[in-house]
C-alpha cells in the first residue's frame, strides 16, 4: 500500500474556535490520519497579535503574522477569523492556489458565498462549511449530500443561541427580555454587544446559507426578510403559553409560489409562535435545532450544540478529514448546485397563521367591525379571545383586549389588514402581531 504524503493544513485564526482545532489536531494527529488516510500536519497558526492571550497552550513556534506565507504552502486551509477582511481576501488567495478551504466564517459565506464557490469550481478545489451554521450541528453535509436527491419543502432553525436562552429564560423562568440578556452575556452567550443576535442578523445569514443549500439557488442575504426579538414582551410570552405555543426566533426558508404560479423560495427570519408539540418548542437553553421538511425523506429534526468553542471545533475537523480525504483520494471538488435559478419572492408571497393582539373599545359592535375589516383583506377569523373591559383612570371609555387567531394567508393581505385595524375607531393600537409556525 503506498502511503499518502502528510497533507499540510493551515490555521488562519486562534480565537475560542481556532485554538481547540490546533488542540484537538495536535493531540489527536495519529487518529485523525488514519481516518483521513494521510498525515494532518498543521504547518502554523496565522495571528495578529502573537502574544495575545489564548484559551489554549499551544508551541509558539507555530504561531505567525505571516498569513500569506503560510496560506501559500498549505494544501487545506482553515479560517476562523470572522468577518469580511480580511478573510476573503485569504480565502481567495488560498483557492486560487488549489488548496481546499474549511471555514465556518458565515458572515462571509452570506455576503460572497457564490464568487468563493465560483473561485474554487474554476481551480477544482472545495469550500467545506459545515461550522458556518449550528455550530456542531452537521446540517450542512446532510443537505449538500444526502437529501441532494430530495426535494426538500421547508427548513425551520432554532440558528441562533442567545436569543434562544433569552426567550427559553422568558417562558419558563417569567424574566425580562433585559434581564434575560443580561443573564446571557454574563455567562458569555451574548457579546458586549448584542446587536448581531438579538435583531436577527446573525439568523440571517444562516438562512441565507440554508437556503441556497436546500433550494439549489442563490438566495442574497439582502433578499432575507428580518426581525429581531427586540419587540417581544412578557406579556406576549405568557400569553402564548395560555394559547399553547412557545416564542421562538426562527430562521425559515421555504418553496412557494409566485403570483403567476411559478416556483420560488422564499427565507425570512422572525419571532414566531410554535405549537408546544412541535419538535422545535422542546429546544432550549442555548441549544440549536433545525427542521427539515423533505418530500420524500418526510420530517428530520437536527439537535444540538450551536456553538462553543471545542463543540463548533468538532464540526471543522469533520470537514478538514473530509477534505484531506480527498486529496487522498483525487480528482477536483464537489461543486455547489446552485443552479436551480429559482426566483426569490418577497415577504408578501408568505402564506402562515397569525395571531394578532387588540386594544379596542369595549362596546357593542367592536367585535363584529374587526372581524368585517379582516373579512375585507381575506384574512379568515379561526379564534377569539377577549378580556374583561378596563376603565381608565381618569373615567374614560372602557377598553379590552381582543386576541385573534387567523387560518392561514398571505403576508401581503395580513399587512393591508392591520393597516386597516390600526385606522379602525374602535382599535385603539395594535399590539402584537405574531406568526405561528409549525402548526
Amino acid at each position: 500500500m503506498i502511503e499518502y504524503r502528510n497533507v499540510r493544513v493551515a490555521l488562519l485564526g486562534a480565537g475560542s474556535v481556532g485554538s481547540q482545532v490546533a488542540r484537538l489536531l495536535l493531540e489527536q494527529s495519529d487518529e485523525l490520519a488514519g481516518r483521513a488516510g494521510a498525515g494532518l500536519e498543521l504547518t502554523g497558526i496565522a495571528v495578529r497579535d502573537l502574544d495575545a492571550e489564548r484559551d489554549v497552550d499551544l508551541p509558539r513556534d507555530l504561531f505567525t503574522t505571516d498569513a500569506e506565507s503560510l496560506i501559500l504552502g498549505a494544501d487545506i486551509v482553515v479560517e476562523l477569523i470572522g468577518g469580511i477582511e480580511p478573510a476573503r481576501s485569504y480565502v481567495l488567495q488560498a483557492l486560487g492556489s488549489g488548496a481546499d478551504v474549511v471555514t465556518g466564517n458565515k458572515a462571509l459565506l452570506a455576503s460572497h458565498g457564490p464568487e468563493l464557490f465560483a473561485a474554487a469550481e474554476q481551480v477544482g478545489a472545495q469550500v467545506f462549511y459545515e461550522a458556518a451554521v449550528a455550530g456542531a450541528i452537521p446540517i450542512i453535509r446532510p443537505l449538500r449530500e444526502s437529501l441532494a436527491g430530495d426535494r426538500i419543502k421547508r427548513i425551520m432553525g432554532i440558528v441562533n443561541g442567545t436569543t434562544n436562552f433569552i426567550l427559553d429564560r422568558m417562558d419558563s423562568l417569567g424574566e425580562s427580555l433585559e434581564d434575560a440578556l443580561a443573564q446571557a452575556t454574563a455567562l458569555g452567550y451574548a457579546e458586549a454587544d448584542p446587536t448581531a443576535d438579538i435583531e436577527g442578523y446573525d439568523a440571517a445569514q444562516k438562512a441565507t446559507i440554508l437556503a441556497s443549500l436546500a433550494f439549489h439557488t442563490t438566495v442574497p442575504l439582502m433578499s432575507v426578510h428580518r426581525e429581531g426579538i427586540t419587540g417581544v414582551t412578557h406579556e406576549q410570552v405568557v400569553a402564548a403559553r395560555k394559547a399553547g405555543y412557545v416564542v421562538k426566533l426562527l430562521a425559515i426558508c421555504e418553496s412557494l409560489v409566485d403570483d403567476d404560479g411559478a416556483p420560488g423560495v422564499s427565507a425570512r427570519v422572525h419571532p414566531a409562535l410554535v405549537p408546544l408539540g412541535h419538535p422545535l418548542a422542546a429546544v432550549h437553553g442555548a441549544k440549536n435545532a433545525v427542521f427539515v421538511e423533505a418530500e420524500a425523506a418526510g420530517d428530520l429534526m437536527f439537535y444540538g450544540a450551536g456553538a462553543g468553542g471545542v463543540e463548533t471545533a468538532s464540526a471543522v475537523l469533520g470537514d478538514l478529514v473530509s477534505a484531506a480525504r480527498r486529496h487522498v483520494i483525487g480528482g477536483p471538488g464537489l461543486a455547489e448546485s446552485n443552479h436551480a435559478n429559482l426566483h426569490v419572492l418577497p415577504m408578501g408571497n408568505v402564506v402562515t397563521s397569525y395571531q394578532i393582539t387588540l386594544d379596542v373599545a369595549d362596546q357593542p359592535g367592536v367585535l363584529a367591525t374587526v372581524a368585517s375589516l379582516l373579512a375585507q383583506h381575506e384574512v379568515s377569523v379561526e379564534t377569539v379571545e377577549q378580556t374583561s373591559g378596563v376603565i381608565s383612570s381618569d373615567g374614560g371609555v372602557a377598553t379590552a383586549t381582543l386576541i385573534i387567531g387567523t387560518h392561514r394567508a398571505r403576508e401581503s393581505d395580513l399587512a393591508a389588514t392591520v393597516a386597516a385595524l390600526t385606522n379602525a375607531t374602535v382599535v385603539n393600537s395594535v399590539t402584537s402581531v405574531l406568526r405561528v409556525e409549525g402548526a
